[in-house]
């Protein structure tokens, strides 16, 4: 792409003899160049590519997660816009939000890796089942570290099913060492599974998912993020139930 050159032109109030260089960048009175360098130009084509490219694989891996399962890509949208509300309140930078974005989005894709027959068993896991199934967060982990840019949103999604008194997995994190976003997954998550009807089982009622929350805050959910999520989850009632196949009666 040709490089941005000033035209030779007179400024206004200045002499016939008085021109702009044509090949000198127009500067504004502090010495900042009003039309980026050549350099400049090429680096924020780069950068724009490489915004393109992430979001179009996490765009892919979300197509991804549909094709395995609707509900879990279904699940994982409305993860990520309640989670990117939480992070907003609780004031988390613009870095830590995308990272937010992207473990929401992609917190499941691990699920991939699990037989069909064990996600969508309508029974009660055995032993053997439940230790595979927890391996979805390793899973997902492996996958995502290896894209360049996407090392601290892997993070994330490994410990998204830790628990603040270190009884979760699989690290077995306590309270500050699991990062500030997979706690949030963790209770966002959490949340929606509870309130989602399976055709195994009803979705719980508003109040009775909020009072288990509130139950294990500070056991297996972060309180301040139980806190900040309840007035969000609480004021959507009518379409989140909607979409999980709820009830919304039973919630009020």
């Amino acid at each position: 792409m040709a490089a941005w050159i000033p035209t030779r032109r007179s400024r206004p109030g200045s002499t016939a003899g008085e021109q702009l260089n044509p090949g000198k960048p127009l500067s504004m009175p502090s010495g900042e160049s009003l039309i980026p360098s050549p350099e400049g130009f090429r680096v924020k084509v780069l950068e724009e590519q490489v915004s393109s490219l992430r979001n179009s694989v996490i765009c892919a891996f979300n197509q991804l997660l549909d094709l395995k399962d609707l509900n879990t890509g279904v699940h994982s949208t409305r993860l990520a816009e309640w989670g990117l509300r939480v992070g907003q309140e609780l004031g988390l930078d613009e870095s830590t939000l995308r990272n937010l974005e992207v473990a929401a989005l992609l917190h499941d894709i691990g699920k991939v890796g699990i037989p069909d027959a064990i996600l969508r068993k309508p029974g009660k896991l055995d032993s053997e089942e439940y230790a595979l199934i927890k391996k979805h967060p390793d899973y997902g982990w492996a996958v995502l570290r290896m894209l360049p840019g996407f090392e601290s949103a892997a993070l994330d999604i490994l410990h998204h099913h830790e628990s603040v008194d270190g009884s979760g997995y699989p690290a077995g994190l306590r309270s500050a060492e699991i990062p500030i976003v997979s706690r949030i997954v963790c209770v966002i998550d959490a949340y929606d599974a509870m309130v989602s009807s399976r055709p195994y089982r009803k979705g719980l009622p508003f109040d009775e998912a909020a009072r288990r929350l509130i139950a294990s805050s500070g056991t297996q959910f972060d309180a301040m993020v139980v806190r900040s999520f309840l007035p969000i989850a609480q004021a959507e009632i009518n379409t989140v139930f909607a979409a999980a196949g709820t009830a919304v009666d039973s919630a009020l």
